[in-house]
């Protein structure tokens, strides 16, 4: 995609940052760290700096491929698919057990890749997975992991060729929202089978930008839901029911501001578009009822990777920005975290990977470390600012159970002065969140430090 000019961050806080009414007051993070967490080497360290940072609730994409018996085979191995202890589940269940220990609950989206033998043709892992298949793989994950997950999503960015294909079939056809919607519902009726009929699932787990190889999310919730473009329906499909949508709002360098041309794309800064769709799709009756939305991955990429990557001060901002965004938001349900240590950049192609992490690929921490503790995002308004901010340890505190209630500093510097100065010490509510105002001064920054914490300044800037 083309690379633009970065807007001053003022004009960015002032375009993003309006809170709507009727603001979501309650907003759980769940994190996500496979290169960490399934590495039984760095997992327990993993797991108390999680805990050290307030986070108390995890996501794992369980990929069916990873798992099966003689994935790359074109003939399927005898043995009974919904049993259990038919898979090699590998580093899932010391993760699972975990998790378990700790009282964290998990989300789990059941993926592709998948096993070979489980596609139409037989000839790679990737092109239409048997709906029968998976139904049966995914009555052996609820029986394995039920007692744990209580939150299930069907298929991680299905609209994204390396988890799914074809995306397009000849025409310039959607064809992986067909597939998808297939896969869905076997999935679930499979976790039914297992006994977990009174879960949550949700739909979708899509990415946030579509082009000529992957299907626009917005594009793909349509065809999923057996919608045309003017959320009509077409076809005798049945309505869906899922507890919820979940949707992976990525931004680009531009930061959490940026407005895809695309009336399809949803990012950070649009996730209107994608209310506005999801009531359209219920009101033609192909959804049963009104969906949150689940942010269930996301992050701001930073250098090392100067092709996504932005400077790391502005990782701390942006991804501060992009949680309030969502605070702010009262169909948002939840957000996430994707990445706790980089991606390994030494692959086939440098930075190839993400590098959305709180800690570089060497384990070396970003500014994003601190920053992620305690978030702080300002908006001006006119000769004012609206300060919000999150003690995240308390946070999870009190969420999972017990007080949360705490209190922190704010302070202040002004530009061309090293001067810090006390602005005030604020009460947070019962969840860690705090927000007041303030006066506005061009290039001030803000800062916020609880019982010894500090977390990363704020700037504001004039044109």
């Amino acid at each position: 995609m083309p690379v633009r000019r970065l807007l001053p961050l003022t004009v960015l806080l002032c375009l993003v940052l309006c809170a709507p009414a009727g603001a979501s007051r309650s907003q759980p993070l769940t994190f996500e760290a496979p290169r960490d967490l399934m590495n039984p080497a760095t997992r327990p360290a993993a797991l108390e700096e999680l805990k050290s940072l307030g986070v108390r609730s995890l996501r794992v994409i369980l990929t069916w491929r990873a798992v099966a018996p003689g994935a790359d085979q074109a003939q399927m191995p005898n043995f009974d698919p919904t049993d259990p202890r038919g898979y090699d589940w590998g580093e899932y269940d010391p993760l699972m057990a975990a998790a378990a220990e700790r009282g964290w609950p998990v989300l789990m989206t059941i993926s592709g890749p998948v096993p070979k033998w489980a596609t139409q043709a037989k000839l790679d892992n990737l092109t239409r997975p048997s709906p029968a298949a998976f139904e049966a793989f995914t009555t052996a994950v609820g029986r394995r992991y039920g007692a744990q997950v209580k939150t299930w999503a069907i298929w991680n960015e299905p609209n994204q060729p390396q988890f799914l294909r074809p995306q397009f079939s000849r025409g310039g056809r959607a064809s992986s929202p067909g597939i998808y919607r297939r896969l869905y519902s076997a999935g679930v009726r499979g976790l039914n089978k297992a006994g977990q009929g009174t879960d949550s699932f949700l739909l979708g787990e899509t990415s946030p930008r579509g082009n000529s190889r992957v299907v626009a999310p917005l594009r793909f919730l349509r065809g999923t839901l057996c919608l045309n473009a003017k959320y009509k329906r077409i076809g005798r499909c049945r309505a869906l029911s899922p507890n919820g949508y979940a949707h992976h709002a990525y931004t680009t360098r531009q930061g959490p501001a940026f407005k895809p041309p695309n009336s399809d794309d949803v990012t950070i800064g649009v996730l209107s578009r994608l209310t506005k769709a999801l009531d359209r799709a219920r009101s033609a009756g192909a959804l049963t009822r009104r969906l949150p939305i689940h942010l269930t991955e996301f992050g701001i990429q930073s250098l090392p990777d100067r092709i996504q990557g932005v400077s790391l001060a502005r990782q701390v901002q942006y991804r501060a920005i992009a949680e309030r965004i969502a605070y702010d938001n009262p169909r948002v349900v939840s957000f996430s975290q994707y990445l706790l240590t980089d991606s390994d950049p030494t692959g086939p192609k440098e930075y190839g990977g993400f590098e959305s992490g709180l800690r570089f690929a060497s384990g070396r921490p970003k500014p994003s470390l601190a920053g992620f503790r305690l978030p702080i995002a300002v908006r001006r308004q006119g000769s004012k600012v609206s300060i919000w901010g999150l003690v995240r340890p308390t946070a999870a505190i009190g969420a999972y159970p017990g007080p949360g209630a705490t209190s922190a500093t704010i302070t202040y510097s002004d530009r061309g002065s090293s001067r810090v100065r006390t602005l005030r010490t604020v009460r947070t509510n019962a969840l860690g969140y705090f927000q007041f105002s303030a006066s506005y001064r061009a290039g001030r920054r803000w800062n916020v430090t609880w019982q010894g914490q500090t977390g990363s300044p704020v700037s504001t800037y004039t044109r």
